[in-house]
């Protein structure tokens, strides 16, 4: 039995229309770090964030999730609940996420040394998705490990855990196709803040020793589920 999850709500000056998200994400994108920070692969405090719909109940539940980073044995949870406050808008995600995942971070006792996003960081259409957005906001080292390669194209990797091939918007590298176990899909990790991409690939496969996706996100996905039902 989890603890009983907090409710929470946005905060006042939350943007509400798609124009006012746009808004804040041209603000905000220049303030994005693609490089240093954060722990060596396999040490420090690592905390997996995730978040699950209630559509019916019109809820979101958000989970944060710290384990160690070198045995990945859980060290802490937090969960809350609250209304969803922006309206499904493609590219727009995180203003439907953040909240309540910073509600989950916020009730955590330890200080994240990493924190792994399920979804993009600059990977985006506009550079500044979910791992990036919450990055800028907490100034907490951030990747995004996501299970689709959204709109942007790639070679397939080596069939190899490890192998890896550039996820590319035209020229551009926004992340990478990462092999995380022999012959199974790849996952598609991107930088958030704080982290440059070899070091955010070398955190997933770090972090994804046993199943195709990080620990951090396989238990903050269970745990944001269990959220739902016992609220």
């Amino acid at each position: 039995m989890i603890e009983q999850p907090a409710v929470i709500r946005p905060p006042e000056d939350w943007p509400t229309t798609e124009a006012a998200a746009l808004a804040v994400q041209d603000r905000l994108r220049g303030l994005v770090v693609r490089d240093g920070g954060g722990p060596a692969p396999g040490t420090g405090t690592v905390v997996g964030v995730d978040v699950a719909y209630d559509d019916d109940r019109d809820l979101v539940a958000a989970a944060a999730v710290a384990l160690d980073g070198g045995s990945l044995r859980i060290v802490e949870t937090a969960t809350v609940v609250g209304r969803v406050s922006f309206p499904y808008v493609p590219g727009l995600l995180a203003f439907r996420e953040i909240p309540t995942v910073l509600g989950a971070l916020e009730r955590l006792r330890r200080t994240p040394d990493l924190v792994v996003c399920d979804g993009y960081g600059v990977a985006h259409p506009r550079r500044f998705g979910l791992a990036s957005h919450l990055g800028v906001l907490t100034g907490l080292p951030t990747i995004g490990v996501a299970k689709n390669p959204f709109t942007f194209r790639f070679t397939a990797p080596g069939p190899r855990r490890g192998d890896a091939a550039p996820l590319l918007d035209g020229d551009e590298e926004v992340g990478r196709a990462l092999r995380t176990r022999d012959g199974v899909k790849p996952v598609f990790v991107s930088v958030g803040h704080r982290v440059g991409l070899p070091e955010a690939c070398a955190h997933t496969l770090s972090l994804a020793r046993d199943y195709r996706l990080p620990e951090t996100t396989r238990r903050a996905d269970a745990l944001c589920r269990q959220a739902l039902r016992e609220i």
